[in-house]
């Protein structure tokens, strides 16, 4: 859709040099059906800025071009075209577009609802939430009411969207035992992935894979959740995690990730 755009931006290393590309392709980890084109993160926020600006030509899945005024007819553009039909970077630069706009909550929240299903990659889910600065300032209420329809989806990256953005935007005092209770009552059995688990470590990147049970991201979301929790509320998140139920292998994550963290290295987990 925007590959003529996307291209003369990829580093020669990664066009030319198999280790480096296998170690990008190894990190972002898209499923085999998603290609990845090879940009870095800010070519992806420098493409999206100037679609976000100023719009630019989109090619359709028939041929034809389209010219974009600005970057909400982009985003009509992204709307209208299957989501197989796009690369990951295309995938990313949506999601920016959408953080970009001018608008009410309730309409970025509806293109936003349209954008959410996309989502089939932790690092497509991970970057749009990271950079959802708007979310801050929001109206919590209508935020977390959006939220419970993805913490309630059986697909895994649309829950673990709902975990980072709850991570990222939710972890103070007035919503943190929302949050818990929420976490807490996560149904891991139900929630499918499209990535299949390897026991040990690839020596060549096997896409669409990982090295942890169903639904990994979602468990590893849930662990970094309460790693950051952790940090910014030692006694309530300990107390949290003594007394609920989560599997013990996102207990385990969790003090992983706090004891790698440099804020929480030396904080007791439980």
């Amino acid at each position: 859709m925007i590959d003529h755009l996307l291209h003369p931006l990829v580093c020669e290393r990664f066009k030319s040099d198999a280790r480096y590309r296998e170690g990008h392709l190894r990190v972002v980890n898209a499923l085999p059906e998603r290609r990845v084109v090879g940009l870095h993160s800010p070519e992806i926020k420098a493409v999206a800025k100037r679609l976000s600006r100023e719009g630019g030509e989109v090619i359709m899945p028939d041929g034809t071009h389209r010219i974009c005024a600005n970057g909400a007819e982009v985003i009509r553009a992204f709307d209208a075209v299957p989501s197989e039909n796009l690369c990951y970077e295309e995938t990313v630069i949506w999601g920016y577009l959408i953080n970009l706009e001018r608008c009410s909550l309730d309409e970025r929240l509806a293109m936003l609802g349209r954008y959410v299903p996309v989502l089939d990659n932790w690092a497509v889910c991970d970057s749009y939430c990271a950079y959802a600065k708007w979310m801050a300032h929001a109206d919590k209420e209508a935020i977390w009411a959006f939220l419970e329809r993805w913490f309630d989806s059986e697909r895994e990256i649309e829950v673990r969207f709902a975990v980072v953005v709850a991570m990222c935007y939710f972890l103070n005092e007035e919503w943190l035992n929302k949050v818990f209770e929420r976490i807490n009552s996560l149904d891991f059995d139900r929630i499918k992935s499209k990535y299949k688990t390897l026991k040990g470590k690839p020596k060549v990147a096997q896409q669409g894979t990982v090295q942890g049970a169903e639904p990994y991201y979602v468990r590893m979301g849930v662990a970094w959740l309460l790693a950051t929790a952790l940090a910014k509320f030692p006694d309530q998140t300990r107390a949290f995690v003594r007394s609920s139920n989560l599997p013990a292998d996102v207990v385990k994550f969790y003090i992983r990730k706090a004891r790698e963290s440099f804020r929480t290295r030396n904080v007791v987990a439980l």
